[in-house]
């Protein structure tokens, strides 16, 4: 066990998390996305919903500031009825954790499954709600960034 560290993340993913850079990317993936047939590496948490886990990825992971938007969600395929209502709550956690109030790219079905075989790691979660697919390129963490914030700070002499 660690401090301050989201129980929900499993360890593998605390270890891919620490072992990506500047501009790799994370897919968390629903129940329906074919993860397995697409992933470099595979993550599963399949008892887990996209919404708490972003949560708990966004407070450790940062967004990718240099790009336009360090996000991209799966545009819905024309002539389907599906409105992704799940994608306010993605848009609320970023706003909430990063600042970012215009984060996602919306990628065609096929270019997102294309860009996701090409991220660092894709995420596997039993989310079931449609279109819940979603892309975070990984950030720099400046020098000027408090890495212990609740950490009492001891003056030495």
């Amino acid at each position: 066990m660690l401090k301050n560290i989201p129980a929900i993340i499993p360890p593998e993913l605390l270890k891919i998390m620490s072992e990506m850079g500047h501009g790799d990317e994370l897919v968390l993936a629903d129940g329906n996305f074919p993860a397995a047939s697409h992933a470099q590496r595979l993550i599963r948490c399949d008892a887990l919903g996209t919404v708490e886990l972003l949560d708990a990825i966004l407070s450790l992971y940062p967004l990718d500031t240099y790009a336009e938007r360090p996000a991209a969600v799966m545009q819905v395929v024309k002539g389907d009825q599906v409105v992704p209502i799940i994608w306010e709550d993605y848009r609320r956690l970023i706003l909430d954790h990063e600042g970012i109030t215009e984060a996602f790219d919306h990628e065609e079905r096929f270019a997102f499954y294309e860009r996701a075989s090409r991220a660092y790691v894709i995420v596997a979660t039993g989310e079931r709600a449609q279109y819940a697919n979603l892309i975070l390129k990984k950030g720099v963490i400046f020098p000027d960034t408090d890495p212990f914030p609740q950490a009492k700070k001891v003056e030495l002499n």
